[in-house]
């Protein structure tokens, strides 16, 4: 049952995100930020509302803290040495230095790091369902919601980078796989780690974190308007109440 869950959540999250990326040329610009700001109140939602009071119940609660703390220090050095790469607009800082046509140099690197970013995400998934299907669900959804937006922003470099509209589709619905393979390596895998639960629910909230205030919400930033800034703060709202539903829907 439990591997069911994280097939399907993960099957989900991977071709949703990535076949709603192929509906972005009909999207206003404007949409995708508001997307983010939503994925940005999911995540910490999900973060603080689920997993880390989760954490705390498990074990220790000095344990919890470090592993979040290190999981943190740890996305970011994986980030800085551009094994996991996000983007969320076609303009992201990632990839101001390449071309609007390069040949397709900054989508095959777009390419890599969205394959290890899902492969990432599958890993996190299949670690909080193992701890039960209400904290599965929870940081599905908000996994779910983060990842489409990124894979918009993505599909928009491809097609900036030469691809055309089927071979960018088939490529983010490619990568989308190592979400699937990432759910299952990481059911497998981490059932022999028991005793580990709060260290494990420490990394998945650090994800969720760094993704959130690291990644997103400095974009958010750029549109410095008080209309802008009040969209964003009521979506980001928005996000964390979808989870607040979805937790309370979940445990009855």
């Amino acid at each position: 049952m439990t591997l069911g869950w994280i097939l399907a959540a993960s099957f989900v999250g991977g071709t949703l995100s990535a076949a709603l990326a192929a509906f972005s040329l009909y999207l206003r610009a404007s949409w995708i930020p508001m997307l983010v700001s939503f994925a940005i109140g999911t995540l910490l939602g999900a973060a603080f509302l689920e997993v880390i009071p989760h954490a705390f119940d498990q074990g220790d609660a000095h344990e919890a803290a470090v592993s979040i703390l290190a999981g943190i220090f740890g996305f970011f050095v994986l980030e800085k040495l551009m094994l996991w790469r996000h983007c969320h607009t076609e303009d992201c800082e990632a990839h101001d230095q390449h071309a609007t046509h390069d040949h397709g140099r900054s989508g095959a690197l777009i390419i890599v790091g969205d394959t290890i970013h899902n492969f990432v995400d599958g890993v996190l998934i299949a670690a909080a369902f193992l701890q039960g299907t209400e904290l599965g669900i929870v940081a599905a959804v908000a996994i779910i919601a983060h990842e489409i937006p990124q894979e918009v922003g993505d599909f928009m470099i491809l097609l900036h980078s030469g691809y055309s509209r089927a071979r960018a589709l088939a490529m983010n619905l490619l990568s989308s796989v190592a979400t699937i393979v990432g759910g299952l390596l990481g059911y497998y895998t981490l059932q022999v780690l028991e005793g580990l639960e709060t260290i494990l629910l420490g990394i998945v909230a650090a994800s969720m974190i760094y993704v959130a205030v690291a990644d997103l919400i400095p974009g958010l930033h750029r549109r410095p308007q008080f209309r802008d800034g009040a969209a964003q703060t009521l979506l980001i709202a928005l996000g964390i109440g979808c989870i607040a539903l979805v937790r309370a829907v979940v445990s009855h």
